[in-house]
Parts: C-alpha cells; sequence; structure tokens
C-alpha cells in the first residue's frame, strides 16, 4: 500500500509543471512548488522535535502553505491534528492537554493569546494565509528533507476531534491506511482522473475537505480551484474552467439562489457532490431541473471517511445515500442484540473495512464499545436498506425520540413536515415529557416571505402519521443551528427547548 504521501510524491515527479492549487486572482502553486515546500516543512518540523509519532496541532486559516503543512507531517511520520479555527482557547486547552502535541501552529495575529502555551514539551509557531509566518520563515532557511519516514498502513497519520455534542470531545487516531483507502475508492466510484479541476471551498479541518476533497486530488495529479469560503456567484462562475464541485447542502442552497444558474452555465461540469450533512430532496430536484445534473450524495464521518455513494451512472436518489463504496461492507443491527436485521427494517448502522478508523485516543473502554466482535464499528446511526439496495439514513441513535414507549424515527416525521405547503426545513426532537416520557417536538423554517399557523402543521400531518408520531409542539423559528459543515445541531434545539412540556 502507498501512502498518501507516497502516492503525491510520485505524481508531483512525473507533472512537476503542472498547476495543483489555481486561486482566482493569484499564481497558481504547482506540485513541484508544494512538494518543495513540505519538504522544506519537514526539516522545520525535524528542527523543532517534531519525531515519528508526534502530534502536530495546527488551528490555522485556509491556505496551499496549510496543505503543505499537512504533507509535511505525513512526510515526518507524524501525526496531523487540524483544529477547527473557530474553536476558542478554553477548547484548545483541552485538545492540547488531551493530544500533548509536539507542536502547536496558530494564526499570526493569534500568536499573542498562544503564546504561553509554549515550553519544553510544547512548540508553538504560526501560519498565516498569505504565506506568511514563523513556519514559513523557517521553511525559507531550510533545506528540502531526504526520504520520507517509512509509514506503513497501521501507522498514524491524522487525529480528528469530534464535535462532542453529547460530553467528551474524542479524538478519532486515523491511520495511514484508512486515509489511503479512501481515495482509492472514490477515483473509481466517481470516475476522478487527472483532468478534473475541483472546486475546493470547504474547510479543511474536517474529514470532508482534507481526507476527501484534497487527498483525492493530491493523488491522482488533478488540480483545484482553492477558495477560502464558498461564494455562490463566484463558484457559479469558476464552473466554466471546472469540473467537479464537491460541497455541502448549503453551497447548494445557494446556488439554487444564484441568478445565472442553467444548463448552458454548467457546461463543463461534469460532477456535484454533496455530503456531511442531509440535502433537502426539493433542493435535489430544484437543481436537477435547472441544470440536467443530479446531485451525488455520499455518506461518510469523522471515524470511517467516506462509507457509500449514490452511483456515478445509475440513479442518483434524494434521500438515499447509496451503497457500500469498494472494499466495505454495510450491515444493519439491532439496536438492542446486535443481531443483523434484513432489508427494510430499520437498526443501527455498522461498518467494516480498511478505512474504519483505529480507535478513539487514549479511550480504550470507549473504542471497545463501539466495535463488535466481528470488528464492525458501531456508527451511531439509524438507517435501512432497502429493497432497492440503497441505504437510507433515519437519524442518529442519540436523537431517537422514544414517545409512550414507541420508537420515533425523527426523519420520517421531518419528511412529512417538509412536504407541507410553506415549509423551508424542520428538525424534529425528543423533549422531557411527564406523561410519555419524550413528547416529540417540531422546529419549523417558514419559507421566506410566508406564514405558517401551527395548529395547521399539526391537522396536515395527522392523516399522514400514526397519532405517536406527530407532534406535540410545534415551533417556529427563522432557522436552525447548524456546524460549519451543515449539519443541524440537535442538541443545541435540545437545550433550548428543554422546558417547554414543564
Amino acid at each position: 500500500m502507498q501512502t498518501i504521501y507516497d502516492t503525491f510524491q510520485s505524481v508531483a515527479g512525473l507533472m512537476e509543471a503542472k498547476p495543483l492549487f489555481r486561486r482566482p486572482g493569484q499564481p497558481d502553486i504547482s506540485y513541484a512548488e508544494t512538494r518543495d515546500l513540505a519538504e522544506r516543512l519537514a526539516t522545520v518540523l525535524a528542527g523543532l522535535g517534531v519525531r515519528p509519532g508526534d502530534r502536530v496541532a495546527v488551528q490555522v486559516e485556509k491556505s496551499p502553505e496549510a496543505i503543505a503543512l499537512y504533507l509535511a507531517t505525513l512526510h515526518a511520520g507524524a501525526v496531523f491534528l487540524p483544529l477547527n479555527t473557530a474553536y476558542t482557547g478554553a477548547e484548545i486547552d483541552y485538545f492540547l492537554g488531551d493530544a500533548a502535541p509536539r507542536l502547536f501552529v496558530c494564526s499570526p495575529d493569534m500568536l499573542a493569546a498562544h503564546a504561553h502555551r509554549a515550553g519544553d514539551a510544547l512548540a508553538v509557531e504560526t501560519l498565516g494565509s498569505a504565506a506568511d509566518g514563523s513556519l514559513m520563515d523557517r521553511a525559507a532557511l531550510a533545506q528540502p528533507s531526504d526520504a520520507p519516514h517509512p509509514s506503513g498502513p497501521q501507522d498514524r497519520a491524522a487525529i480528528l476531534y469530534t464535535s462532542g455534542t453529547t460530553g467528551r470531545s474524542k479524538g478519532a487516531v486515523l491511520t495511514h491506511g484508512n486515509l489511503a483507502s479512501n481515495p482509492d475508492a472514490l477515483v473509481e466510484a466517481w470516475r476522478f482522473t487527472a483532468s478534473d479541476v475541483l472546486i475546493h471551498a470547504l474547510p479543511i479541518f474536517h474529514t470532508h475537505g482534507l481526507f476527501v476533497a484534497a487527498n483525492m486530488v493530491l493523488t491522482t495529479d488533478a488540480s483545484m480551484i482553492f477558495l477560502s469560503k464558498f461564494d455562490g456567484p463566484q463558484a457559479l462562475e469558476l464552473m466554466r474552467e471546472a469540473s467537479v464541485l464537491m460541497g455541502v447542502p448549503t453551497f447548494y442552497t445557494r446556488l439554487l439562489k444564484t441568478p445565472g444558474l442553467d444548463r448552458d452555465a454548467v457546461a463543463r461540469m461534469r460532477l456535484f457532490v454533496s455530503g456531511s450533512a442531509p440535502l433537502l430532496a426539493e433542493d435535489h430536484r430544484a437543481f436537477e431541473e435547472a441544470t440536467g445534473h443530479a446531485i451525488l450524495e455520499r455518506y461518510g464521518m469523522t471515524e470511517t471517511c467516506m462509507i457509500a455513494s449514490n452511483p456515478y451512472e445509475g440513479a442518483r436518489i434524494p434521500g438515499a445515500v447509496g451503497m457500500a463504496l469498494p472494499g466495505i461492507e454495510i450491515r444493519i443491527a439491532c439496536r438492542e442484540t446486535g443481531r443483523a436485521l434484513p432489508a427494510g427494517e430499520i437498526g443501527l448502522i455498522e461498518v467494516r473495512g480498511p478505512n474504519v478508523f483505529e480507535g478513539y485516543w487514549n479511550m480504550p473502554e470507549k473504542t471497545a464499545a463501539e466495535f463488535r466482535a466481528d470488528g464492525f464499528f458501531i456508527t451511531g446511526d439509524l438507517g435501512m436498506i432497502g429493497p432497492d439496495g440503497y441505504l437510507r439514513i433515519v437519524g442518529r441513535d442519540k436523537d431517537l425520540v422514544i414517545s409512550g414507549g414507541y420508537n420515533v424515527y425523527p426523519k420520517e416525521v421531518e419528511e412529512a413536515i417538509d412536504d407541507l405547503p410553506g415549509v423551508l426545513e424542520s428538525a424534529v426532537i425528543g423533549l422531557p415529557h411527564a406523561d410519555l416520557g419524550e413528547g416529540v417536538t417540531a422546529i419549523i423554517v417558514p419559507r421566506a416571505g410566508g406564514t405558517l399557523d401551527p395548529e395547521g402543521i399539526a391537522a396536515a400531518l395527522s392523516g399522514r402519521l400514526a397519532r405517536y408520531k406527530q407532534p406535540r409542539r410545534v415551533i417556529l423559528a427563522d432557522e436552525l443551528p447548524r456546524n460549519v459543515m451543515g449539519k443541524v445541531q440537535k442538541a443545541e434545539l435540545r437545550r433550548a427547548y428543554a422546558d417547554i412540556y414543564n
């Protein structure tokens, strides 16, 4: 098996002058230039005391240099730990204390807030989005590193911390084998080649932006138009020179509001991918009607990278995430017994394959609890595999509502609500209820300029859902709280409305 870095090094040696990063209004950065910077940064890391297996924690703005630092960390045999740029000082205290990195890299403008962390056990350096910072100063004086550390498939490559919405944030440890397996599967599944040009507008502290989008480009000699953030009109203009967009549902919601979105505007594009959160079925249909392209939805998570995908050739079904990627096994299991369930029944989604992480950093008991004896990882998602073979996700196990002893799957209720006139989107949660245990509660966002009557919504659902599934309360809201990847934060909703049945 070749690691991500091994493959990148091979690719860069074949097409040195080819642009890897294309940036509107700025010079291109080639494969050779990126490789040279990564090799010089690897020398810098060694000089700062980073050894194979050490953690390199990074909280910086998105830039080509940040990708080079990721590659340098892999070159050195160290473990890359990207951190959300929105994390506060208290959160950084937790991550640095838990992961015990040898090096922490922050943005130059944050050095004053983090300089006190430096000591014998932790070096603190900076890296800016304009190719500035102390790491770049050191790299300018450094010689390229010799041959990379000989990492194997079982060696650790990265740690990604989960969101921690239900307790202590957990560090998912990903090996070189985990990272390499995903591009191998996705390149085949999505027909990704060196001729592709990817619009990259995702953050790079997350699986989607770094281990899917960036790794696919780095290992195929493709190019990416590297954007600091997503802007609908800009993205639409760039589609005249790109071929693939990988995004979150918010990207497509914004594109649908962008004037000029039609078949001519996307004539050069061959693939639109959506993930990290559910895509509204209405947006799926509206986008296909406007562009002729059916958005390809896929399924993945921090601990596994990508698991399943709608087909490149074949039906891309709204609300479904397709079938297992090559080399990956998916099964649906009973929540209570762990028994495998037949097609059509709802249960826990479990997965086994080379993509599945090693375990949680410094949490052996939690790791053991999340794996079956036969090696299947319990994702915590609830789903079903239909007669058509497509996997459908109905919600998180922790979001399951148990009302009056009955299981209520939020996704089923949300889909019924979202089909009603005047509804933009909804989130269904369970809240403490003295009689029922949990009361089914719907938070609904009306369409712009529209009005909704909570009682009318309840009446409309009476003929579509069994009584125990119908919301006891309907709450209207301007928007639903989301994280940076577009996932609705139901834990936040549960906190906000915890007392409504009291």
